[in-house]
């Protein structure tokens, strides 16, 4: 296969993998992919995962390459609440709640990592479209209770403090029956416990 071959059979794609290079040519040799590397037509992203170097990466298109890249996986936790307006926009690196294993690796685009989450908690993502393309991210709830989950001495009053909430996006933006709901699926009373107290801390910290 040579490269034109290849850039206009992907030319949809954000992010390809060797996988889906097989799909179109089952000969394809990947030392191929390291001559398109050196030649700059590529951009190596993580193992077995490439982009083209002339794509133009928005947040959009890195929030769809970290689904990608560790599937199956979400944006969740602080990168999810920065994107809602819920806290502000300072946050390294990309993290997303996924079954597998805690993981994380730097790449030239960015710094991915993934919390594991038990396979029932696996919901509450929305799918939001950019570009015909689509990409996961929890919603405003599921980012909130992700990020209490996976962060235990998360508890009292200073603590709410220091998470930086913006209470009026929260107010506006956040449903407490879809908080409550969600809530029962995980289970655990010292979590349903601090949202309770999280939630007075809004209402009236």
């Amino acid at each position: 296969m040579q490269y034109i071959e290849l850039r206009e059979n992907l030319k949809d794609f954000t992010v390809f993998s060797l996988s889906d290079i097989k799909a179109i040519d089952s000969y394809f040799h990947r030392r191929r992919l390291n001559e398109w590397q050196v030649k700059g037509y590529i951009k190596k992203i993580t193992r077995g995962y490439y982009i083209f170097s002339d794509l133009k990466l928005d947040e959009n298109s890195i929030f769809e390459i970290a689904n990608k890249i560790y599937s199956p996986s979400y944006v969740s936790f602080e990168t999810a609440l920065a994107y809602y307006g819920l806290i502000p926009e300072s946050v390294y690196g990309i993290t997303s709640a996924s079954t597998r294993r805690t993981y994380a690796f730097k790449t030239s685009l960015a710094e991915f990592s993934y919390r594991t989450i038990k396979p029932h908690l696996f919901f509450g993502y929305n799918l939001i479209e950019h570009n015909g393309k689509y990409f996961k991210i929890a919603s405003p709830e599921k980012a909130v209770l992700d990020y209490f989950y996976i962060n235990p001495g998360i508890k009292d009053t200073n603590d709410f403090e220091s998470l930086r909430i913006d209470k009026a996006v929260f107010l506006k933006l956040v449903s407490r029956a879809k908080i409550h709901s969600f809530l029962k699926k995980f289970k655990q009373k010292v979590l349903k416990k601090r949202i309770a107290a999280f939630l007075e801390f809004i209402n009236h910290g």
